[in-house]
């Protein structure tokens, strides 16, 4: 398998985030020069600077600015997108903001890219698995091994939380999701992902520069924000716990994700830069472990040592899947990445940090909650 030596000059969007910052680590600890380029959302940063590391030049501006993206550019080799809004529940009233962030700001990076394609060598954007919608299901009713889901409204309202086949309607089984998985994306956020990786997938395809899409499940580690009621399961709930609250847990909290830790996510960005046979190409990012919601509540729970059961709520939030975790057999053959943290060993970590970092973490989930409530999206 051949593999570059890493060189060259490394742009970041996005690169003072949770994963960003874990990334900036990695990349300057190999030799790389790195270079960040983040708007520095309140949401997600609070009133700090973000996630900084001396070690890399910051530059503070979106890539919704013409000429912020091209001061960025200047002199770099390659570029790791990962600037966009993250949040199913939001996007679905907040649908101007994430589309114009994640697909306008994508449009303009790539624009700005193009006057610079000559010297250009990779472009690895982050994907999303919640572009898939529900993951791959086989049915043993109608004998397929990757048959279309539905859940009805009605169906939702009688508490009665698992698929049906939407071939012949009987119960399908979950199985790791592949990449060859159709998309049937269920959010405007997981629509704007999928826009994103087309977006550059196609422009890569098309001015001849190596682009990579990375489709990241479930991340969780440090540096995730406490205080943004938006973003990954295993920190809200760590804000809730945290406060002296029980974890909000929808459905039956039997609903299961990939939970990935954000260092095997970083190696991952890493590979996909190294490697100069794998372009045009997305590939999944995950585990292909199976893990429940409720399963990350009684952990972190347990590993805080807090005696709160969670509160099962048995209500459906608006763009929530059932069951959706990887098949990572193309990035293992493809980029020769293993996932290196397993669950029990991240979440200690996960709470070790937490436990350090107590009193930042405000909890605003009750608040995002009633956003959704007001607009009929639980139901």
């Amino acid at each position: 398998m051949a593999a570059t030596t890493p060189s060259g000059k490394v742009l970041i969007t996005g690169g003072a985030g949770f994963i960003g910052s874990h990334l900036v680590d990695r990349l300057l600890d190999s030799g790389r020069e790195v270079r960040v380029l983040d708007s520095v959302e309140p949401q997600v940063h609070g009133s700090g600077a973000g996630i900084r590391n001396p070690g890399a030049e910051y530059l503070d501006g979106t890539v919704l600015d013409r000429d912020a993206v091209d001061r960025a550019l200047d002199g770099v080799e390659s570029v790791v997108h990962l600037a966009a809004q993250v949040g199913v529940g939001q996007s679905a009233y907040e649908i101007y903001r994430y589309v114009n962030e994640n697909c306008t700001g994508t449009a303009v990076l790539l624009e700005r890219l193009a006057e610079v394609r000559d010297r250009i060598s990779s472009l690895v954007v982050a994907s999303s698995m919640s572009i898939y919608g529900e993951g791959r299901y086989a049915c043993d009713g109608c004998g397929g091994d990757d048959v279309p889901v539905r859940r009805s409204r009605e169906q939702l309202e009688a508490r009665d939380w698992e698929p049906l086949c939407a071939v012949c309607g009987a119960r399908p089984r979950p199985l790791p999701t592949p990449e060859t998985k159709r998309i049937e994306s269920d959010s405007i956020y997981a629509t704007t992902k999928r826009d994103q990786e087309e977006l550059c997938l196609i422009f890569g395809r098309g001015f001849g520069i190596r682009s990579v899409a990375l489709r990241l499940f479930n991340v969780y580690g440090t540096r995730q924000s406490l205080s943004n009621p938006y973003t990954g399961v295993a920190a809200i709930f760590a804000s809730r716990l945290l406060n002296g609250s029980a974890p909000t847990v929808y459905e039956d909290g039997l609903q299961s994700r990939d939970f990935v830790h954000v260092s095997d996510i970083a190696r991952a960005f890493e590979l996909a830069l190294e490697r100069d046979d794998v372009g045009d190409v997305a590939l999944n990012v995950g585990t292909g472990n199976q893990v429940t919601v409720l399963d990350v509540a009684h952990v972190l729970a347990r590993e805080l040592g807090v005696d709160l059961e969670p509160e099962i709520v048995n209500k459906f939030r608006q763009g929530d899947i059932r069951h959706c975790f990887g098949d990572i057999t193309a990035i293992r053959e493809q980029l020769g990445y293993e996932p290196s943290v397993s669950f029990d060993e991240g979440m200690a970590e996960l709470t070790g940090w937490l436990k350090e970092t107590a009193p930042e973490a405000e909890d605003r989930t009750k608040a995002a909650a009633g956003e959704l409530e007001s607009r009929g999206l639980i139901v």
